[in-house]
């Protein structure tokens, strides 16, 4: 990770979920360490949703195999959502943000993002070219 790139104020993470399971990765420093948390991190500059401190989305499950990157956490796991729910290893935020994803009434909001961005600063996908400085 290129630490001078980070924006340490925003971070981003995702639910995502398969065939009633749910993606946890165990993390592997700090005050989370051991525990299976959503996998997410902090944003780059010039990454989107740029405005945001602190943002999660409900992902969907398209393809491929889920791997540990080998640092921050070690390992993946998809894990059924009930036990998700009840184990303790699972920090609170994680339940209530996979509450949230499978939620009919108060969830998650699904928002289309195309891959375009633009400029303005309340839109969740704005860029602030230049506003680097902490």
């Amino acid at each position: 990770m290129n630490e001078d790139n980070t924006n340490w104020g925003q971070s981003v993470t995702g639910v995502v979920i398969r065939e009633n399971k749910v993606l946890l990765a165990r993390h592997t420093y700090g005050v989370g360490i051991g525990k299976l948390i959503i996998p997410g991190g902090y944003v780059n500059y010039g990454e989107t949703p740029q405005d945001a401190w602190y943002i999660a989305f409900r992902a969907d499950y398209i393809s491929g195999v889920a791997k540990s990157e080998g640092d921050e956490n070690n390992e993946v796991l998809w894990i059924e959502i009930d036990e998700a729910l009840k184990r303790d290893d699972v920090p609170e935020l994680t339940k209530k943000l996979i509450e949230s994803a499978i939620s009919k009434k108060e969830g998650l909001l699904l928002t289309e993002y195309n891959g375009s961005t633009n400029h303005d600063p309340k839109s969740l996908y704005c860029i602030n070219e230049g506003s680097h400085e902490v």
